[in-house]
């Protein structure tokens, strides 16, 4: 794909909502469009600025594959459980 440079990834994303005890996060379905994923789908569930652990991300040779596996992963996970702790703060 021409204007990309040689590590680039580029993704067509399709967003799906899970909405678990009165709580909602979202899962992007990435497929690759040029560049190398997990795989040609990737299912990643997010909170817009902050992603799951890769544990919890789904792949799959097709958009409801990828989205599968990434549910049967976090299908007994608590929400808070999918994400990376926060860092500690810092002292100034």
């Amino acid at each position: 794909m021409t204007g990309l440079m040689e590590n680039d990834i580029l993704t067509k994303v399709s967003r799906y909502n899970l909405i678990r005890n009165q709580r909602m996060i979202y899962i992007d379905v990435h497929e690759s469009l040029a560049g190398n994923l997990a795989g040609k789908f990737v299912a990643v569930p997010n909170l817009i600025n902050l992603i799951a652990k890769q544990e919890f991300q789904g792949v799959g040779e097709t958009e409801t594959e990828s989205l599968n596996n990434c549910l049967a992963k976090i299908k007994n996970q608590g929400i808070e459980d999918l994400f990376p702790s926060p860092a500690p703060p810092v002292n100034p």
